[in-house]
């Protein structure tokens, strides 16, 4: 079970690493928009891109895809609803609360923790196609709208689908359901820059950090909290029993889509956040919270589940 802690350690070193540049100012006041940007606009898109790429089939369209989205929009929905009549929050606020909730850590930490306690780092392929392939285009869309004032549908769908985001994760999803493998040519100098995301995306994170305490904006803590408790309790909840009564999943299929819904909160919340300049308080609190909260919900789960 040991094992199992590694995953948090690598993203945990990152994201100190993080906080001593911020805190030192080595990279000028300026590193951690360059770092942001270089995330969104190109190692994402390339990340997302080989992740997808290579990812099986069938694992894509198991019925751990069914299950994870069920619980992702109950939870997604029932964050927006508060933050919007409870809160009051803005569109672009609102969407980031919500997605601050439901989408998950399914990359960085979702793929090393799968092949830690679960036995193999294929599981989280269906939650990242979910995200990236539906999620994202339509939460970018919501966006780029509410931000840029843009109305006209016509150019909301143009600027959705000109998101290097959304082109990389598309692209990798049309390479893996064609069944072509790609060249070491074309794969290998894509896995390079892709390589390079994690931890710069961690980085920049970590970077966040300094000069700022956790729940310490005011009129923010009640939102971070239930976007907290939603992410960590609930989704993994409704996602046991989900696969449990409505699909009659096997006991192990059980595991992994409760482990899958118990991730903490996606780095890419935060960068979608940075991007905007919309609600990064909210997506970085929840981040921190849950990242830390979920190594005892994750290992508690596979105690009493395996």
């Amino acid at each position: 079970m040991l094992n199992a802690l590694t995953g948090f350690v690598v993203v945990g070193v990152a994201i100190l690493l993080g906080y001593i540049l911020g805190r030192t100012g080595l990279l000028g006041e300026h590193g951690r928009f360059v770092l942001s940007r270089l995330t969104f606009y190109v190692l994402s898109p390339f990340l997302l891109f080989v992740v997808l790429a290579q990812a099986d089939v069938h694992t894509l369209f198991s019925a751990l895809l069914p299950v994870s989205a069920i619980a992702a929009v109950v939870v997604i929905g029932a964050q927006a609803t508060l933050s919007r009549l409870v809160w009051r929050r803005s569109t672009a606020e609102t969407v980031v609360a919500a997605l601050s909730a439901g989408q998950v850590n399914s990359n960085n930490i979702g793929i090393p923790l799968s092949l830690y306690l679960l036995g193999s780092a294929a599981y989280p392929a269906p939650v990242i196609l979910m995200q990236l392939v539906l999620f994202t285009p339509i939460t970018l869309a919501i966006l780029d709208a509410a931000t840029s004032g843009t109305r006209s549908f016509g150019r909301i769908l143009g600027r959705t689908a000109r998101n290097p985001v959304v082109i990389g994760s598309f692209a990798g999803a049309i390479v893996s359901l064609s069944g072509v493998t790609l060249p070491d040519i074309v794969i290998a100098p894509a896995e390079l820059i892709a390589n390079a995301c994690v931890p710069v995306l961690l980085i920049g994170y970590g970077m966040s950090l300094h000069g700022q305490r956790v729940l310490g904006a005011v009129g923010h803590r009640a939102e971070v909290l239930v976007a907290s408790a939603l992410k960590l309790l609930v989704m993994p909840v409704l996602a046991w029993a989900v696969g449990t009564y409505l699909f009659a999943m096997p006991p192990h299929d059980v595991l992994v889509v409760v482990v899958l819904a118990a991730l903490p909160t996606a780095q890419n919340v935060f960068n979608y956040a940075q991007r905007y300049d919309v609600g990064e308080t909210v997506a970085r609190d929840t981040i921190l919270l849950t990242t830390v909260g979920c190594v005892p919900v994750l290992l508690g789960a596979v105690l009493l589940l395996r």
